[in-house]
């Protein structure tokens, strides 16, 4: 068969690998790039060259066994990296990283603190009794109506949970609060992030995330067009038209849409009401990536540095902001401290910046879920199949596992 597959990003491309031994399978790029979030800069300071990952970074060897999998399939090796999160408040001066009591008290004063003293307090019940919302799953509570009627402090919500939560998801405190608490919770259970102890081992691949992408693109390397956005997939009953901007349409006999929901309903000229239904449940939110050298976006108080550093703004802010620290993230050279930060409040001086770049992430509500569930509802249906990550967790992992989903409707798998 000819098969389009839409989009490049981890999903499109191992669909388009595991199709290829088989399927003439063409591969649709609208941007001049492939891979994604799969987004690899190489930096070069006095002489020496690094590969910086600025969008996919890092996984664990716990809830990654797939992602794991192609890897090993691949050839591709991985090194450990370094997990910690940080939390500077510009309102109140906060500043803690919760890696070792050294560290979580970085500011000595706050051991005269109450507030912080209650805000530990109610983490040690928070990840003790979360889990019971495991047991009786109610999928219209939010993690917001939870903690409210939990009574849980403000200090915990606001400087723990909330940050903790937009920083592992892309999204404002404020969309973080509207997330299901049975998603919220069991996502933080499953990644041992409820124990303070038993926790996975977190890595990053060799050489930054693109080293994937050579492997995993060799069978149909000639097949992929980049710089070709699809404007337009008409199902008929011969077939699939595909057209990109500026060429005429072209006929394949399926069509695999591994972008994100919101374009691909944008490209179904004929959508169904229950395509429109699904993938109009499951948003997208854009955060504004920023490549960078300025060490000023980090905590003041250098025991507080982290691998992920949150800030929380002295004003209302609807959008996250998270500085990764890559050099303690992939053991990147000490000489220039190199960062990403998603959605700068403060500015970033001129001559520090590298790149800019934007991604995309999916948000999630209770209708998300109940969408999520309503795959085979429009997945396979009319020579189309849907990927990427949106239809999981929204990690790596998860767009990993959609394209598997697509793939064993072909009879292939990994």
């Amino acid at each position: 068969m000819r098969v389009a597959v839409v989009g490049s990003g981890v999903s499109g491309l191992l669909v388009a690998h595991l199709l290829s031994d088989e399927h003439e399978v063409v591969v649709f790029e609208q941007d001049d790039r492939i891979g994604g979030h799969t987004h690899t800069v190489a930096v070069t300071r006095d002489g020496v060259e690094q590969q910086v990952d600025t969008g996919f970074i890092v996984f664990n060897d716990w809830t990654y066994p797939n992602f794991i999998a192609l890897l090993d399939h691949l050839g591709v090796s991985w090194q450990p990296s370094d997990m910690s999160f940080s939390v500077k408040c510009l309102r109140t001066g906060l500043e803690y990283n919760g890696t070792s009591i050294d560290t979580l008290f970085a500011q000595r004063r706050n051991l005269l603190r109450p507030t912080f003293w209650r805000m530990i307090r109610d983490i040690l019940r928070f990840n003790r009794n979360a889990p019971g919302l495991l047991q009786d799953p109610d999928p219209s509570l939010t993690i917001g109506t939870y903690v409210d009627r939990e009574g849980y402090s403000r200090e915990f919500v606001e400087h723990y949970l909330m940050p903790m939560g937009a920083a592992i998801w892309s999204s404002g405190s404020g969309t973080i609060r509207d997330f299901p608490a049975v998603f919220f919770v069991r996502f933080l259970h499953n990644h041992g992030m409820l124990s303070v102890e038993n926790r996975p081992t977190w890595r990053v691949v060799r050489g930054g995330s693109r080293s994937y992408l050579g492997p995993l693109t060799a069978r149909f390397r000639d097949r992929i067009r980049v710089n070709a956005p699809v404007e337009r997939v008409l199902r008929q009953a011969s077939g699939v038209s595909v057209a990109v901007r500026g060429h005429e349409a072209e006929h394949f006999d399926q069509v695999v849409l591994a972008t994100h929901s919101d374009q691909a309903l944008r490209m179904l000229a004929d959508a169904s009401p229950v395509e429109r239904d699904v993938l109009g449940a499951m948003p997208y939110q854009t955060n504004r990536a920023v490549l960078h050298t300025d060490r000023s976006v980090m905590p003041k108080t250098p025991r507080a540095w982290a691998s992920w550093n949150y800030l929380i703004p002295e004003g209302e802010h609807e959008r996250l902001t998270v500085t990764y620290w890559m050099n303690l993230l992939q053991s990147l050279r000490r000489e220039t401290d190199y960062f990403v930060t998603l959605n700068p409040v403060e500015p970033i001086a001129e001559h520090a910046v590298l790149r800019e770049m934007d991604y995309e992430h999916p948000q999630y509500t209770a209708e998300t879920v109940r969408a999520q569930a309503r795959y085979d509802e429009i997945g396979g249906v009319n020579r189309t199949h849907f990927c990427g990550a949106y239809w999981f967790n929204g990690f790596h992992e998860d767009g990993v596992v959609s394209a598997l989903r697509v793939a064993r409707a072909f009879g292939k798998s990994l």
